[in-house]
Parts: structure tokens; C-alpha cells; sequence
């Protein structure tokens, strides 16, 4: 039987445009420890669809967990844009409280 991530990977890999797979498949590699692969299948999530707004916050918080402070607040102001810009007002207060604590 496959893992969830194994199932991830292969949606991934059938449609690479995915933005919901790609950004699940993330969230499993982190919950896994390879959050440098989770870092850049959310930064593909990002490039690919960059009115995606969940990416912004995780991507944000893996990246300053890693110690990345000024690339995640770079992701974090994009994500204020984005989510503003999608109406998104619970997106933009999480990423508005993360950027915070940074």
C-alpha cells in the first residue's frame, strides 16, 4: 500500500500544476524531516500559482525555522499582498501574526 506521500509524488508528477498535491506533498515531506524538499515544492507551488496564499505562510515558517529570517519575511510581504488581494482576511492575519514573531 502507498504512503500518502508516494500518492502526493504521483499527482505531482501527472499534473506538476497541482497546487493543492504539491502543496499537501510539502507538508508531508516536512512532517517527514525533508524540510528542504518541502521548502522547494512550496517555492514551485509559489512560482507556478502565486495566488496560492496558504504556500506563503508554511513557506514562510519553514524558512524561518531554517533560520532564514529575511527570505521568509520577503515570502511573508508577498503573502500580505497576495491574501489582500484574494480577500483572504484569516490568511492575512496569520501571515500579519507570523511576520510578528519573526
Amino acid at each position: 500500500m502507498k504512503s500518502r506521500r508516494e500518492m502526493l509524488e504521483e499527482f505531482v508528477a501527472a499534473d506538476p500544476n497541482d497546487s493543492f498535491s504539491r502543496y499537501a506533498l510539502a507538508l508531508e515531506l516536512e512532517k517527514a524531516e525533508r524540510a528542504d524538499e518541502a521548502i522547494a515544492q512550496l517555492q514551485e507551488v509559489l512560482a507556478r500559482d502565486e495566488s496560492y496564499v496558504a504556500a506563503y505562510y508554511h513557506l514562510g515558517r519553514m524558512l524561518a525555522k531554517a533560520g532564514k529570517d529575511a527570505e521568509a519575511l520577503g515570502v511573508y510581504q508577498r503573502g500580505i499582498e497576495a491574501a489582500s488581494k484574494a480577500g483572504d482576511q484569516k490568511t492575512r492575519s496569520e501571515i500579519q501574526e507570523a511576520i510578528e514573531m519573526l
